[in-house]
């Protein structure tokens, strides 16, 4: 059983800056991903927004490119977010795959925390 645990989310005014962070703690063997998804009001889909894998190769959505940062330390996942726009205003979801010591790979999401922008 693997928990990840997000904090960091809030309101916060356009142009301003916030730090979302999810830490993965249980029985894990190997992190192989960390990311962070995100679903706008009235969406059904979640979408990418950023990850970074084991050897810190980092990928982002075109929307967030050059605002969003994303890192890693062991088993917590950071997102960094400037220039905040009021359409990232979102539920944003961690997420980690995670292999076991059978080689299986597993996904586990973040409860979601609430991220406003206001204009």
């Amino acid at each position: 059983q693997v928990d990840m645990v997000e904090s960091g989310g809030g309101l916060v005014q356009a142009g301003g800056s916030l730090r979302l962070s999810c830490a993965a703690s249980g029985s894990i063997f190997r992190i192989n991903a960390m990311g962070w998804y995100r679903q706008a009001p009235g969406k059904l889909q979640r979408e990418l927004v950023a990850v970074v894998t084991s050897d810190n190769k980092t990928n982002y959505a075109d929307s967030v490119k050059g605002r969003f940062i994303v890192s890693r330390d062991e088993k917590t996942v950071f997102l960094q977010m400037s220039s905040l726009k009021p359409e990232d205003t979102a539920v944003y979801y961690c997420k980690s795959l995670i292999a076991d010591s059978r080689g299986y790979v597993f996904q586990y999401w973040g409860q979601g925390t609430q991220v406003t922008v206001s204009s």
